[in-house]
């Protein structure tokens, strides 16, 4: 059976690294912060082309952490997309403020620009695009509606460690950003973890306080906090994979050029698409398909294991029928969330799962 993923593969290969790195951390007793993670967040912030990085628990905490930096609060209305991960609204809400939706882009799957005006009232306050599956969204016309009405743009990057739009890198597009950093990311620690990045010194500031109870320094409690602090041991894995999430990028963008010149031809099943001015990093590499349980069972049988990112828009999901939206409204997410279907993607497949992956598409292609 081909995994959809393996994380043990790429521990193996840092095995020692990463042991060396935990072992310095668990010596020093600096098991919070600390060291390890004020290095972590020079490296990263200089990777996203940030002057500033601060880490946090998990990339729900920093685009939380960001927002309420940013100064969104309770009557604010934040505009994003239904087709997502559940953490992107739930950041939204725990501030207060009311998430509003738009449709997503057919060809990307990103938050659709043609759409953001309709959906700016007087209580907008800011716009979070989400770079899905590592697929950066059309950031230009975005920050061009954001400067027009004076909003906030806080990127959703917890699946675009590495992405670029036009030369730039996503985190550093918008006024700040957040990363996730959970397991099964690009860059992905051995627990939960995050990073908010941003060019602003009063925004990096606030975020500071904010994950460490509203701290200035030590019992200087100057605003209600959280704590949303990274761990010592999680800033130092993460250290380690710095050293190679360039590598591991390009690996996965060639496995997608493999898929894209080998699949091409195929009519049921839609490949994603790529954009000559986007570095996609292929968090996800998401097919569509009409029959998506067919279709799973299908690469099941072949020996293909297959994952599903995300099978409900937001806006259908029962924890948050309350936003008072209803089937229909949102096409585009809703189709996608109906069709989607993660094919394996990670840097440390083999040239032979590889052609098993193509096999499989292709005889589905020509059974069914």
């Amino acid at each position: 059976m081909i995994p959809f993923l393996d994380l043990k593969k790429q521990y193996q290969s840092i095995r020692d690294e990463v042991i060396s790195s935990v072992t310095e951390v668990l010596d020093s007793g600096a098991y919070v912060l600390g060291p390890a993670v004020e290095k972590f967040e020079s490296e990263f912030g200089a990777y996203t082309q940030c002057e500033f990085a601060v880490a946090m628990n998990s990339g729900t905490s920093a685009l939380h952490m960001g927002l309420l930096a940013a100064g969104i609060g309770p009557g604010d209305e934040v505009i994003t997309v239904p087709h997502t991960f559940v953490a992107t609204v739930s950041s939204i809400l725990y501030t207060g403020a009311k998430p509003v939706f738009v449709d997503i882009d057919p060809h990307s799957y990103t938050l659709d620009p043609s759409l953001l005006e309709a959906a700016i009232t007087s209580r907008t306050k800011a716009i979070v695009p989400v770079h899905l599956y590592g697929q950066p969204a059309d950031m230009d016309p975005i920050m061009d509606i954001a400067a027009k009405h004076n909003l906030v743009v806080m990127e959703d990057a917890a699946q675009a460690h590495g992405a670029e739009y036009k030369g730039k890198r996503c985190g550093s597009i918008g006024h700040l950003a957040g990363f996730s950093f959970y397991p099964g990311k690009n860059l992905g620690a051995y627990g939960e973890g995050g990073a908010l990045t941003t060019n602003d010194g009063s925004i990096a500031r606030k975020s500071k306080m904010l994950r460490d109870w509203g701290q200035e320094k030590k019992y200087h409690h100057v605003m209600v906090g959280y704590n949303a602090r990274m761990e010592g041991i999680q800033g130092s894995i993460l250290s380690v994979k710095m050293k190679y999430i360039e590598a591991w990028t390009e690996a996965r963008r060639n496995i997608a050029n493999l898929y894209n010149e080998r699949l091409n031809g195929l009519t049921k099943v839609v490949l994603p698409k790529s954009f000559e001015d986007r570095r996609h990093v292929y968090h996800i590499y998401c097919v569509l398909v009409e029959d998506r349980e067919k279709f799973m069972k299908f690469m099941a049988d072949e020996g293909v294991g297959t994952g599903i990112h995300y099978p409900f828009p937001v806006h259908l999901l029962e924890g948050y029928s309350f936003l008072g939206y209803s089937k229909g409204q949102f096409p585009i997410s809703e189709r996608v969330a109906n069709q989607c279907v993660s094919i394996p993607m990670y840097p440390e497949m083999t040239s032979e799962m590889i052609d098993a992956v193509v096999a499989a598409l292709w005889k589905y292609e020509n059974e069914c």
